[in-house]
């Protein structure tokens, strides 16, 4: 007997033979991910210098009793060797186990020195008795460093590594340490040696590309933003064109005007930067009429920090005239009065703060400068 099938039941064959071969094609293309063995630790370590994120990938090897058998042995070479097992040409140590180590930078930045584009590398060091040739080589692929090719290097820095380090380091790290808003040094440590090398960013540069990448979405809208924006260009003495158009965004009607003392200060700063001295006063008029007693305060340290001392002392009496007698006003008219010289009027204010003082810590530090003032001297501004 002939079974006869219509189209729709072909069709339905045809699916369900088609979904098996794909599934099965699908499973094959994966490897099941079980608990590894543990020899060689899967490892990484990063930090964040500015804006610039650094990250260090790794395997790491152990020690495993072979204390004094580490370095210029089989485990960690010295310079280049055949390393065999289907590569014939000289390679460098892979500066951990397994895959390949890698560094990756999220901006330009400098290693000893030397300047390194952002990008993530391979990472290799051809290791002597007394110096270290680290290597950032283009090829982030490969497992270790057997295929390593020196035409794929990007950049090579010679260190000195430190020898004979007191605690033995069971498993290879990568620390960080020493750092700063603009450096930071990574080391290799295992057994008793530690590989350092300084790795420095443009901070001013790096942080302004950062900065007017994220006035270009969003943020270009937001008042707040702008305003932290315009004063970090201020501060830092750079884009002063498009700070003053950032803080005119800020302050316009039209995105809510802000009026507060941060951003008409930072406003008056720009201008004046720019030479408009008229509209920098002008504005900077309106500002400390909105000021708070602190921000009027601040603002006077400010002047006397640069020097300019009657300015900061009108701040600092006007603020009192303002605010009237409170701890901030007291604090700020010996300040001003001690820049201008009057120690006597200086003391005077002082003794009054001094009991007005919100905790100990003020206290304390009233209590020395009067001490300071009375022995005729100026307080230290």
């Amino acid at each position: 007997m002939t079974v006869q099938m219509n189209r729709p039941t072909l069709s339905a064959l045809a699916l369900l033979i088609s979904f098996v071969f794909l599934s099965q094609s699908d499973v094959s293309a994966q490897a099941l991910s079980l608990p590894e063995g543990g020899v060689n630790h899967k490892s990484w370590a990063g930090r964040r210098v500015g804006v610039t994120d650094v990250e260090v990938r790794w395997n790491a090897p152990g020690v495993k009793g072979r204390e004094g058998q580490i370095w210029g042995t089989n485990v960690a070479h010295y310079g280049y060797t055949v390393l065999g097992f289907g590569s014939n040409g000289a390679s460098p140590w892979r500066a951990g186990a397994n895959e390949s180590t890698t560094i990756s930078f999220s901006t330009d930045v400098s290693i000893e020195g030397q300047k390194l584009a952002a990008g993530t590398y391979g990472f290799f060091i051809a290791a002597y008795p007394d110096s270290c040739t680290l290597i950032f080589s283009k090829n982030t692929a490969g497992w270790g460093s057997y295929f390593y090719k020196p035409e794929l290097d990007a950049l090579r820095v010679t260190v000195r590594q430190q020898k004979g380090l007191p605690e033995s380091r069971e498993r290879l790290e990568y620390t960080f340490s020493g750092q700063t808003d603009r450096s930071v040094v990574i080391a290799l440590e295992w057994e008793h040696w530690r590989i350092p090398f300084k790795v420095e960013v443009g901070l001013t540069q790096t942080a302004l590309a950062s900065i007017q990448s994220q006035m270009s979405g969003a943020l270009g809208f937001d008042p707040p933003s702008l305003q932290a924006a315009a004063q970090w260009c201020l501060a830092n003495d750079v884009n002063l064109d498009e700070a003053l158009v950032w803080i005119n965004s800020a302050t316009d009607p039209n995105l809510g005007g802000a009026t507060t003392f941060a951003a008409l200060s930072t406003k008056a700063g720009l201008l004046r930067k720019k030479g408009n001295t008229k509209e920098a006063d002008a504005t900077m008029e309106t500002a400390l009429a909105n000021a708070s007693v602190f921000e009027m305060h601040g603002y006077g340290r400010q002047l006397i920090g640069q020097k300019k001392y009657k300015e900061a002392f009108a701040v600092f009496e006007r603020n009192f005239q303002k605010n009237g007698d409170t701890w901030p006003t007291h604090v700020g008219l010996m300040r001003g009065y001690s820049a201008i010289g009057d120690v006597k009027n200086a003391l005077k204010h002082a003794r009054i703060a001094v009991a007005q003082a919100p905790d100990d810590l003020n206290r304390d530090a009233l209590q020395g400068m009067i001490k300071t003032l009375e022995e005729g001297k100026p307080v230290a501004q």
